[in-house]
């Protein structure tokens, strides 16, 4: 499949859906899907280097999902430990980052993160961003917090029509380091978004596709990145605006 090397996303943001019913499919226990889920993460993390997307966010453990049986999420921890090995960013000269409430997190997946961001932070060819123990709805109500604590050490609260614009309050929000999603894809069949960027999405083109994500290879994300290029981004605006003006339009 012959893609538009011009209009590559420069963010693709990811719902990785469908590791537990890959393994079930096979016979096998949940944490096979979610080792076969970690190659996936890799070869689609090197290919997305390779056609230059310049962001991917992987949504990897959801707030709700600390109400998995303890099981699971012990084997799910000490993967994403296991896992968060720097020779694939330091070979694909990738930037690490992590968005999400640290604060539940293992202190060992803490430190590793830390140390992994830290060691990663001068890679520039791409940034890849884990969402770990990330909620949308979490993020928003964070950043509410954080513009109040401000604002009352300031003594600024008040009337702050003029204040808290959507730029100042995406500067509050986890995401504040990268732009918004150009194509968030969820594999697995599903067509919801799971509280997963709400924020930043409004103006994402959705793509939905029945692999399981441990079976989600390069054809399928060359799949995803051609049906992007097939469609027309208008950002509320009409079809001869965009013509007029397409600098916001890949």
């Amino acid at each position: 499949m012959e893609l538009d090397k011009t209009r590559i996303p420069a963010h693709i943001a990811i719902i990785m859906d469908g590791n537990g019913r890959w393994a079930k499919q096979k016979g096998l226990p949940r944490t096979a899907g979610h080792v076969q889920g970690a190659e996936t993460v890799r070869h689609i993390t090197e290919e997305c280097v390779r056609l230059g997307v310049k962001y991917l966010t992987l949504y990897t453990f959801s707030i709700e999902n600390w109400n998995r049986p303890v099981e699971e999420v012990g084997a799910l921890m000490e993967l994403f430990l296991k896992n968060l090995e720097e020779e694939i960013f330091q070979k694909n000269n990738v930037r690490f980052r992590a968005i999400g409430d640290r604060s539940r997190l293992p202190e060992k997946v803490r430190t590793r993160m830390e140390e992994v961001e830290n060691d990663t932070a001068k890679n520039d060819r791409m940034t890849m961003i884990l969402a770990l123990s990330y909620s949308a709805r979490w993020e928003i109500t964070d950043a509410c917090r954080k513009i109040v604590d401000e604002m009352m050490a300031q003594h600024k609260l008040g009337h702050n029509e003029e204040i808290i614009t959507e730029d100042f309050f995406a500067r509050h929000l986890q995401t504040n380091f990268m732009p918004d999603p150009d194509l968030l894809i969820r594999t697995g069949g599903e067509q919801r978004i799971s509280n997963y960027l709400l924020w930043q999405i409004a103006y994402s083109e959705l793509y939905f596709c029945d692999t399981f994500w441990p079976d989600f290879n390069e054809a399928e994300l060359h799949r995803a990145i051609a049906d992007f290029q097939s469609r027309e981004r208008r950002f509320g605006k009409t079809s001869e605006q965009v013509q007029e003006n397409p600098s916001n339009s890949l």
